[in-house]
């Protein structure tokens, strides 16, 4: 492995002129060309070029030539990515056919990257700690993914989550710091799960480590379960949304509002499931729905964040 190809390797975005030639093989007379011509994303940054990584990936893909006759087969009519009251219920009512796979925004974004599923339901958050507005974190990660070089994102609501408790709950918290104080038993979310990074998020802002909750060591797959075990008295708290905590009767403290936004391809945007599912936000019995359910906003619901 030469030098060039180590050092390609250390760097998370931004590649040199070298580097880029190196990781498109060609050779920087022809990345010179292409610069030249506007014809490759790049930037200038202090008198040099600058090469975003993900974006060079997209702009590869974006070319791909298929052979003649050849379709790309559609992904099957699926919702991976993070678990909802109100976007289960959209799946349904609106006769859309889909399915839904709650597995986490990360876990859903993979699935949307492989072609496994049609959309993927996505929250997600900064870096641990960081005080940052969370507002584009979602259309941040999807741009930076570079298997995703087609992606469209679609507003479905703002949501509040916080930490739910039992009914009226009984061990008195206010908050992350108090659930470790009194070594409440905490409930998490899989790796990778927009719960699990808001998590992390706000204890950092806290000083506190995940470390220091007294956390059940196997972790809950969506929000709706994490319910059900501080109702059966498996644990005493945990981060989910006010609809969860409405819809199964629990004490719920606000911490955040989040984007909470479909990601599909362009293609996959005009199949008649999606589009039945899109036409249905633009309702009166969506918004009759999420006031029922409360917790959420949705004044920009059905709104493109992001069209790549």
């Amino acid at each position: 492995m030469n030098a060039i190809m180590r050092n390609m390797m250390q760097v998370d975005a931004y590649l040199t002129t070298e580097e880029a030639a190196a990781y498109l093989r060609l050779k920087e007379r022809k990345l010179y060309e292409l610069v030249a011509h506007r014809a490759v994303p790049c930037s200038k940054v202090t008198g040099k070029w600058l090469f975003p990584r993900a974006a060079l990936d997209r702009w590869v893909t974006a070319g791909l030539a298929l052979p003649d006759g050849l379709v790309l087969s559609p992904p099957p009519p699926i919702v991976g990515g993070s678990h909802d009251p109100l976007l289960e219920w959209a799946v349904r009512q609106s006769g859309s056919g889909l399915a839904l796979l709650s597995e986490g925004s990360e876990a859903g974004l993979d699935r949307l990257g492989r072609d496994e599923v049609s959309l993927a339901a996505i929250h997600l958050h900064g870096d641990e700690g960081s005080d940052g507005d969370d507002d584009a974190a979602n259309v941040e990660r999807v741009a930076a993914r570079p298997g995703l070089h087609d992606a469209v994102v679609i507003a479905f609501a703002r949501r509040e989550q916080g930490l739910l408790t039992a009914r009226d709950n009984p061990l008195g918290l206010d908050g992350l710091v108090s659930a470790a104080a009194r070594n409440a038993r905490f409930g998490l979310r899989q790796a990778g799960a927009g719960a699990q990074l808001l998590l992390r998020r706000l204890a950092g802002q806290e000083g506190l480590a995940i470390e220091a909750l007294a956390a059940v060591p196997q972790p809950y797959p969506t929000g709706a379960d994490l319910a059900l075990a501080i109702r059966a008295g498996e644990i005493d708290c945990g981060i989910a949304t006010r609809a969860v905590a409405a819809t199964h009767g629990l004490g719920f403290l606000p911490l955040a509002w989040e984007r909470f936004d479909l990601v599909m391809r362009r293609r996959t945007y005009f199949e008649p499931g999606p589009q039945r599912l899109l036409a249905l936000l633009r309702s009166p019995q969506f918004g009759g729905r999420a006031a029922d359910l409360t917790g959420y906003d949705i004044a920009g619901t059905g709104a493109v964040r992001l069209n790549m």
